[in-house]
């Protein structure tokens, strides 16, 4: 495949993620599997599938502004609380609206 056909959702992913993906398709998108190859719970896993569905959601949004976005990419890798996440973007806003 060329580089150029390659979805940017894709292309923001960090290596760990994608690696993710990869073992998910290996084993039939078995969350089950998932936990014993990586010895963690289930939960964890459902968790960690969460949060890459929601990088996938942020990356796959063209129309939305850089900054908002950027700061959504934090609160999803909890870099920063959700709530944190808010109140930047709402301050962006307001100030953007001036």
């Amino acid at each position: 495949m060329d580089i150029d056909k390659i979805p940017p959702w894709f292309l923001a992913l960090e290596p760990e993620d994608a690696a993710f993906i990869k073992n998910f398709v290996l084993r039939s998108g078995s969350l089950k599997e998932i936990a014993k190859l990586y010895e963690v719970s289930y939960p964890t896993v459902r968790l960690r599938l969460d949060k890459l569905i929601q990088k996938i959601e942020l990356n796959d949004r063209k129309e939305e502004e850089p900054f908002p976005a950027f700061i959504k990419g934090l609160a999803v890798d909890s870099r920063i609380d959700l709530e944190t996440a808010k109140l930047i973007i709402d301050k962006y806003k307001q100030e953007k609206t001036r």
